[in-house]
C-alpha cells in the first residue's frame, strides 16, 4: 500500500541520518556541559560525582527523545493509514465486476477506474473528483455520507442524454483494520457501483404500453367479432349468404388483430433496444432493391409504378439489416396505400455530406399542414377511415420513427395537398465511404424535404 507522505529522511547518508537525529538535543548537551562545568570551578564536589550527574542528565534527554521520535512515527504510521491508495488486490477485484466500478476517497476524489467504468465514462479519470464528471445531486450528497458514516446506501437517477437511461448506484465503504486501539476511523474508500436498470425498465414500459394499446385498438375488432358470432348462432343460423358474408368480415377483422398485435410486439422490441446503437454494415441500395422486389406485386395491384433512383451503386451505411428493411418497406406500403393515386413510386439514394439519405416519394394526394407534427404518434391517422379501410394499424410510422432514432439518423417529412408527399430518412454512411456522384433529381428531392429531426412522421 502506498502513501502520500514518504520520509525525506530516507534520501540521507547514515552520517547525515545520525546528525539530524542528534541536531535537536544540542541545547540539552550544551545545556549540561555549562552546568557541569560551573560545578567543577565553584562546587566543591569530587569530579567523578560532577560527571556521573552530567551523565545521568544526559540519559534522560536521550529517553525524552526516544520518546518524542516513537510518538512522532506513531503519528506518521496514523497519517499513512489514514491516505491509503488502492493497492493491486482491491484493482483486481474491482476490475474483475461487469458493471462500472470507481474507487473515491473520502473527499470524493476518484482513485481508481476499472475497464467498465473507462468505456461508459470516458472523462472520468483518477484524481479528478467525482462531482467534476457525474453531476448527479443525490449521488454526490450520498457519497458523502456514506465517507462520513460509513453505511452503504443506494441511488437512483435518469439520464437523458444522448439516450434514455435509468441508473442505480450501490455505495458501499471500505476501511482496512483499525490500529491496535481500536480508534474509531472514516472509511479509506467507498467503492462506488453503477447498475443499468434501462432494459428492466424499458420491460416495464413495454408491458403498460402493450396492455394501454391493446385494449384501446383491439376493442374494436373483437365486438365486430362478438357481434357476427352471436348473429351466426342466433338468426342467422341458417342463412347461407350472410353466413358467407360475415364469415369473410370476421376474417377481415381477425386479420387486422393479427397485424396490430405484430406491430406492437415489433414496436416493444424496438423501445426495448432503443439505447443500444446498431454497429453493422449494411448497404442500404441492395436493401433497396430487395424491398421494391418484394413490393412489386401489391404495387402493380393497386396500378401504382415503382423506380429506384442513385441504387446501382453500392451505399453502406451504419446499422441493423432486418430494421432497415422494415423502415423501406413500411414507407413503400404508406406511399402505396395512401398515395397511390398518383400512380407512381420512387425510391432514390444520395449521399449528402458523411450521410446517405433514403427518399420515398409519391404523387398522391398529399397530406395537409396539419397533421404533419402528429404523424409518428402511435394510431394517429391523417384521414381515419381511409386509414382503416386499407387495413392500416397506426403504427407503421412510429415504428419507423423508433428505427430511425435507434440509428442515430434524421426523420424527414415534405407533403403538401394536391403534390404528393416524401419521406426521407437519412443515416451515417459507414466509416471510410467514399460518397459516390449524385444526380440532380436527387439532389432535388433532398432540398425539398426539410429536416425535423426526431420529430413525429406519418403513421397511417
Amino acid at each position: 500500500m502506498q502513501t502520500d507522505e514518504p520520509d525525506d529522511r530516507s534520501a540521507l547518508s547514515a552520517p547525515g541520518r545520525a546528525f539530524a537525529a542528534l541536531i535537536p538535543s544540542i541545547w540539552v548537551i550544551l545545556l549540561v556541559v555549562t552546568l557541569a562545568l560551573a560545578a567543577v570551578v565553584w562546587s566543591d564536589l569530587p569530579p567523578w560525582a560532577i560527571a556521573a550527574a552530567a551523565l545521568a542528565l544526559l540519559a534522560v534527554a536521550g529517553a525524552t527523545r526516544g520518546g518524542g521520535d516513537a510518538a512522532v512515527a506513531a503519528g506518521r504510521r496514523r497519517d499513512a493509514r489514514r491516505k491509503p491508495w488502492p493497492d493491486a488486490g482491491m484493482k483486481a477485484v474491482v476490475d474483475a465486476l461487469d458493471d462500472p466500478c470507481i474507487v473515491v476517497d473520502g473527499t470524493g476524489v476518484v482513485r481508481y477506474v476499472n475497464r467498465e467504468a473507462t468505456q461508459r465514462y470516458r472523462s472520468i479519470r483518477p484524481g479528478d473528483p467525482l462531482s467534476y464528471r457525474l453531476r448527479v445531486t443525490d449521488l454526490v450528497d450520498a457519497l458523502e455520507r456514506v465517507a462520513v458514516d460509513g453505511r452503504p446506501e443506494k441511488v437512483e437517477w435518469q439520464e437523458k442524454v444522448p439516450t434514455e437511461r435509468w441508473l442505480r448506484a450501490h455505495l458501499a465503504p471500505i476501511g482496512f483494520q483499525p490500529d491496535a486501539r481500536g480508534d474509531a476511523r472514516r472509511p479509506d474508500f467507498v467503492l462506488l457501483r453503477i447498475e443499468d436498470l434501462t432494459e428492466s425498465r424499458r420491460v416495464e414500459r413495454m408491458r403498460a404500453d402493450f396492455v394501454a394499446n391493446a385494449s384501446h385498438e383491439l376493442r374494436t375488432p373483437l365486438a365486430a367479432l362478438t357481434g357476427f358470432i352471436e348473429t351466426l348462432q342466433g338468426p342467422a343460423r341458417n342463412d347461407v349468404a350472410a353466413r358467407e358474408r360475415f364469415l369473410a368480415i370476421m376474417a377481415e377483422q381477425a386479420g387486422r388483430m393479427k397485424r396490430l398485435i405484430d406491430d406492437l410486439l415489433s414496436l416493444s422490441r424496438i423501445e426495448m433496444r432503443a439505447h443500444l446503437r446498431p454497429e453493422g454494415e449494411v448497404d442500404l441500395a441492395a436493401v433497396a432493391r430487395q424491398v421494391i422486389d418484394l413490393a412489386r406485386t401489391d404495387a402493380g395491384a393497386a396500378g401504382v409504378t415503382l423506380s429506384l433512383v442513385g441504387c446501382d451503386a453500392a451505399r453502406r451505411v451504419v446499422g441493423d439489416r432486418d430494421e432497415l428493411v422494415q423502415i423501406l418497406t413500411n414507407l413503400v406500403e404508406n406511399a402505396v396505400k395512401y398515395g397511390g393515386s398518383g400512380g407512381r413510386v420512387e425510391v432514390s439514394l444520395v449521399d449528402v455530406g458523411r450521410d446517405v439519405v433514403l427518399s420515398v416519394r409519391d404523387w398522391g394526394a398529399g397530406i395537409d399542414a396539419v397533421h404533419l407534427p402528429r404523424l409518428t404518434e402511435r394510431f394517429y391517422r391523417a384521414h381515419s377511415e381511409t386509414g382503416r379501410e386499407k387495413r392500416g394499424t397506426g403504427l407503421g410510422l412510429a415504428i419507423v420513427k423508433h428505427i430511425v432514432t435507434r440509428h442515430g439518423g434524421r426523420l424527414t417529412i415534405d407533403s403538401k395537398p394536391g403534390e404528393g408527399s416524401t419521406f426521407a430518412v437519412r443515416l451515417a454512411a459507414k466509416s471510410g465511404e467514399t460518397p459516390t456522384s449524385t444526380s440532380a433529381a436527387a439532389a432535388d428531392t433532398v432540398k425539398t424535404a426539410p429536416v425535423r429531426a426526431g420529430e413525429p412522421s406519418k403513421s397511417e
